[in-house]
């Protein structure tokens, strides 16, 4: 039922009511304003006594001995307070056939100007019968109002029950609401609306910035926004400091019934993220004691638990420990679940590991770029290699920068970085000591060993005489104590130079 207006009230037939002022010339909803009450005064000035949104009917006695400017005053203060509407009673006073008929053109002009609606109360309309007809209208609108909000959250309850419970009552939220109705995850991803396909893109995306905002703030809270001409009112989940969502709700104006309906909702919805975060803590532990079992090159006990696995040959990719491995597992989820690609990640204490079939190897780019990580991705290899597989991307994300780097580049570039640690550095840095006080010995024996130790070429390079670059060599081997004449001191002097710090 819609709240009491002007107009629901001048429909009343038993009151005999009628609008004066011609509708086309009032202000756009001006006869369907809510309205909170119906008074009556034949005050010269009432607005002292007079509340927000109401009616206001008079005799119009007070006028009487008012001339043009002084009923236009009159008028212009009931506008100034805001009033909703005037009634007039005609057929009340005196005059020459004991009646008073009609309504002062003076007043019709006035409330013209002003803008408020004029209607006339008929001498057979008692005052009282006004004010009781609104009262019962309010009456009957709350009791409606409480009905809808009582049918409403049964409704709700039931579709709690349903197979994805959560998705099914925000879905008959928005239908009981008759508003679109949107769920937005951790990430800030649109992962449940209603209606689908309702909300324009550019909203969306709009809407997806300021959940992800309300998230990243970390405290509860509700915020109301418009985007072009549609309002929106968006409210968190979970408790603060952990929050899993934002529900939007396609309106910034909800009544008192309304609210407390969405806030039901809120409060469930909250409830079903936190009993899912414990249920998929659990899942959590489960899949890191698959991985356990994968690392034993032995799929057995992960087929047994998981059902199915990715299909072999698998690529294995490795992420670090501060990568957001619930907001990646949530998104690989949902991926498997919209497009069946068959994926396995498990996250431990050491960070997150994902298991994908070689032909779906792109999608660890996709995740990558979509979360700003680094990722080392291994070798296709079978189930029973799956431990030497997560061990190249162990490697691989050792020598990584942010995005999904392969194993087979970075043994592509050299088999030193694998030795690279610190400790490789240290030594190393410690061993060239000795020359790193004659800056051109050292730039004259990585030349000279770029060239296969070839005097010629190498002084070429350097554009020095190929005695002086003899004298460099013979020089460093000195101070480095090393026989470069020899295969073994060469190659250590490379590897050397190869992990040393520039």
């Amino acid at each position: 039922m819609d709240q009491p207006t002007l107009r629901s009230l001048l429909r009343r037939r038993d009151l005999g009511m009628r609008l004066v002022s011609a509708e086309d010339t009032l202000r756009d909803g001006a006869l369907d304003r809510p309205m909170r009450w119906v008074h009556s005064s034949d005050l010269t000035d009432p607005t002292p006594f007079l509340a927000d949104d109401l009616a206001l009917l008079t005799t119009g006695s007070q006028l009487e001995a008012q001339d043009d400017a002084g009923i236009s005053a009159y008028v212009e203060r009931l506008a100034v307070r805001g009033i909703v509407g005037l009634g007039y009673g005609t057929g009340i006073g005196i005059g020459a056939d004991g009646h008073r008929s009609g309504i002062p053109d003076p007043l019709v002009g006035a409330c013209a100007d002003a803008g408020i609606p004029l209607f006339e109360v008929p001498y057979d309309t008692p005052f009282i019968a006004v004010a009781r007809a609104h009262s019962e209208a309010i009456a009957a609108q709350a009791y409606a109002r409480r009905t809808w909000a009582l049918e409403t959250q049964r409704a709700l309850a039931r579709a709690a029950l349903r197979p994805r419970g959560l998705e099914s009552t925000l879905s008959e939220l928005a239908r009981r609401l008759e508003r679109w109705v949107g769920m937005f995850d951790a990430t800030g991803v649109l992962v449940h609306e209603h209606p689908h396909g309702r909300l324009p893109a550019a909203d969306a995306e709009d809407l997806s910035f300021r959940a992800t905002e309300l998230i990243t703030r970390g405290g509860q809270a509700g915020q109301s926004l418009t985007l072009g001409s549609a309002s929106f009112t968006l409210f968190t989940l979970g408790r603060s400091g952990h929050l899993r969502g934002v529900i939007a709700v396609g309106t910034a104006s909800l009544d008192a019934e309304a609210r407390a309906v969405v806030t039901s909702v809120i409060a469930m919805a909250g409830l079903a993220l936190e009993q899912n975060d414990q249920l998929e803590r659990g899942r959590r532990r489960l899949r890191s004691q698959v991985l356990a079992s994968l690392l034993l090159d032995d799929p057995t006990l992960a087929r047994h638990v998981l059902g199915s696995l990715p299909t072999a040959p698998v690529v294995v990719a490795v992420a670090d420990a501060d990568a957001p491995a619930d907001a990646i597992a949530e998104w690989w989820d949902r991926r498997q679940g919209e497009h069946g690609t068959p994926v396995f990640a498990a996250a431990t204490d050491e960070g997150l590991t994902i298991c994908v079939s070689a032909e779906d190897e792109a999608l660890l780019d996709e995740v990558a770029a979509r979360f700003g990580i680094r990722l080392g991705v291994s070798e296709p290899e079978g189930y029973g290699s799956f431990s030497r597989a997560h061990a190249q991307a162990v490697v691989a994300l050792r020598h990584s920068d942010p995005g999904a780097v392969r194993y087979v580049d970075t043994v592509a570039s050299s088999i030193l970085t694998a030795f690279a640690t610190d400790e490789a550095r240290l030594v190393a840095e410690s061993r060239l000591a000795p020359i790193r006080a004659h800056a051109e010995l050292e730039h004259s024996l990585r030349i000279w060993l770029e060239h296969d130790a070839r005097y010629e070429s190498a002084a070429a390079a350097l554009g020095i005489h190929r005695h002086t670059l003899r004298s460099r060599i013979i020089q460093a081997a000195g101070l480095l104590h090393l026989d470069l004449s020899s295969f073994p001191a060469r190659a250590e002097l490379w590897a050397a130079l190869q992990t040393a710090r520039d």
